[in-house]
């Protein structure tokens, strides 16, 4: 598998002593907490509510099994013996001391991991599929060019004081699976006439105005995806709002401006840009590509694996949930979900990174991936191998069969962490997974979306929920509005508000209603949520949300 320590070690090892200089100025005075914050940010450190807060770049969310086990150290030395998976395919560790973070990134540095441009009004970690390289609808793999994006944009000298913070997402496959759409500049693989391209996106994003991007260039070649990403960037440096940062990020310079503005903007800005490139870019790509090759995929019978779908229950449950159609015969993409019973959703303890490590070794092929939806994958796996997988995820409590499920949902810290949060996520995530299984009509209900953001910032990116909760304050106490028909991955779509909010007692019972009033009218059962919603608009929904204002 790829690995970026041969180049980079020595540059990521520098900006660790640089930070240890500059918190040891916080730590005797001679830097104010203002002085310190921007210093903080550029090395991926937050102030929370009860501690500082460390993100870890996982660059497109591949990681090895040593940087894995890295990643558990960190955990159990400097914190409380857990991190927590981001949406960005990220890490954050909630617990660290302010006196310690050198000491984690000399330790990160050791295997090629920093927290560089994890934070700040700058280009953040660039995302793509977490099955890239395996996926059966793949048109390329997309984690090449990611690498390519990251390796131009870290530290980037143009662009380290943008307007707002800047994302960037590739999708490889015919089915998105790194929301694109919502994205401040989402990246589409395709081909057109023999030739791999890009369809691109800009103008995406939640928050308090969430918008979904709109298409600026319908095909773009490979080889002009560095000038062109940069004259999106450009354009938007200069035009971007800095008067309000609510309203400084692309969306709404996009919005304000128009698409067809930007549109000449951004080419015509190309068109200079790209006579600065000299193909040094296309050799970097060329490089990326050679070491991107697929593993050595073997060839043996899965007789095994169906055998124990026969005779096992549970394992047919899992694999029937959990696994992703791989583009090679015999094998599959495992999801392993980090939503157990009782577990807060995202949350990763040292001892199961650990194992993630030996089970990538041993069954993976050394390659593991952090999701979009908090969760780890295993892209290449064997399917002789599963049954042994999936007992050691099993005895490990990591074999929990609801991936895609309504237990496996996304939920941002909220006001358990948070300093910029209204309201709890965990709890309610919790609730609401106890409830369906306590029920048992999780199965029933099948594929479904929920995510939870505990503020209007929405990074439990609730507006894309099939089902989406916003939790808010409501003078002094927490009501949660429910948002219904949003999608990050079929169809792009922005949820819409059902009606007033709850308090948080009854946000349960208002699930319920609604998903019981959902089996009541859906057409069969491969019918999921989301279907029903389109076919039927809001009103059966809205109906079984507000029982009482229907009847009125």
């Amino acid at each position: 598998m790829f690995d970026i320590r041969p180049v980079e070690t020595d540059y990521v090892r520098q900006r660790a002593a640089e930070f240890r200089a500059q918190v040891a100025r916080r730590l005797d005075g001679s830097l104010t907490e203002d002085e310190f914050k921007p210093l903080r940010l550029m090395n991926g450190v937050y102030l929370q509510l009860h501690a500082y807060m460390l993100r870890v770049a996982i660059p497109y969310g591949t990681i090895s099994p040593d940087q894995m086990r890295t990643l558990a150290l960190l955990a159990e030395k400097w914190d409380k013996g857990y991190g927590h998976w981001t949406t960005r395919q990220n890490i954050q560790f909630n617990w660290p001391k302010l006196v310690d973070i050198p000491d984690m990134l000399d330790a990160l540095a050791d295997v090629g991991m920093h927290a560089i441009q994890t934070s700040g009004n700058t280009i953040r970690n660039v995302t793509t599929d977490a099955f890239a390289g395996a996926a059966f609808d793949e048109a390329a793999d997309p984690r090449p060019y990611a690498e390519l994006l990251r390796s131009w944009s870290t530290d980037h000298a143009e662009f380290q004081f943008l307007p707002r913070k800047f994302k960037i997402a590739i999708s490889g496959g015919k089915k998105d699976r790194a929301v694109i759409a919502a994205h401040d500049i989402g990246l589409r693989l395709t081909e057109q006439n023999g030739q791999t391209g890009f369809e691109v996106w800009i103008g995406g994003g939640l928050g308090r105005t969430p918008l979904l991007g709109q298409v600026v260039r319908d095909f773009l070649p490979e080889e002009d995806l560095l000038p062109y990403v940069e004259a999106i960037i450009a354009t938007y440096n200069l035009a971007g709002r800095r008067d309000n940062k609510y309203k400084a990020r692309i969306k709404i310079t996009v919005l304000e401006r128009g698409l067809d503005v930007m549109r000449a903007e951004i080419e015509e800005e190309f068109l200079a840009r790209r006579r600065d490139f000299h193909g040094a870019d296309r050799d970097a790509l060329a490089v990326f590509k050679d070491r991107f090759r697929a593993p050595s995929f073997r060839n043996a019978p899965v007789d095994g694996y169906e055998a124990e779908r026969q005779a096992n229950p549970a394992f047919r449950s899992w694999s029937d949930t959990n696994l992703h159609q791989h583009r090679v015969e015999g094998y599959a993409s495992v999801v392993v979900t980090f939503k157990a019973p009782g577990q807060t959703p995202g949350d990763a303890s040292a001892d199961q990174m650990r194992l993630l490590a030996d089970l990538a070794e041993r069954f993976g092929h050394n390659d593991l991936r952090v999701m979009h939806d908090q969760n780890v994958a295993l892209p290449h796996v064997h399917k002789s191998d599963l049954p042994a997988l999936y007992a050691e995820l099993r005895a490990a409590g990591l074999a929990t069969a609801n991936a895609g499920l309504t237990s496996d949902i996304i939920a941002c810290p909220g006001m358990d962490y948070c300093a910029l949060a209204t309201a709890r996520s965990i709890p309610i995530a919790e609730e609401i997974a106890d409830h369906f299984r306590s029920v048992g009509l999780e199965e029933e209900i099948g594929n479904l979306n929920i995510r939870i953001s505990g503020c209007i910032n929405a990074c439990g990116h609730h507006h894309l929920g099939h089902i989406g909760i916003l939790g808010l304050d409501r003078a002094g106490v927490e009501n949660y509005q429910i948002t219904l028909g949003g999608d990050a991955y079929d169809i792009p779509a922005i949820g819409e508000r059902a009606g007033a909010g709850f308090p948080a007692e009854q946000v349960v019972p208002a699930i319920d209603q609604l998903l019981r009033a959902y089996l009541e009218v859906r057409e069969d059962a491969s019918e999921r949520f989301i279907d029903a919603y389109r076919r039927l608009g809001q009103a059966p929904f809205k109906a079984a949300l507000y029982p009482v204002a229907a009847d009125a």
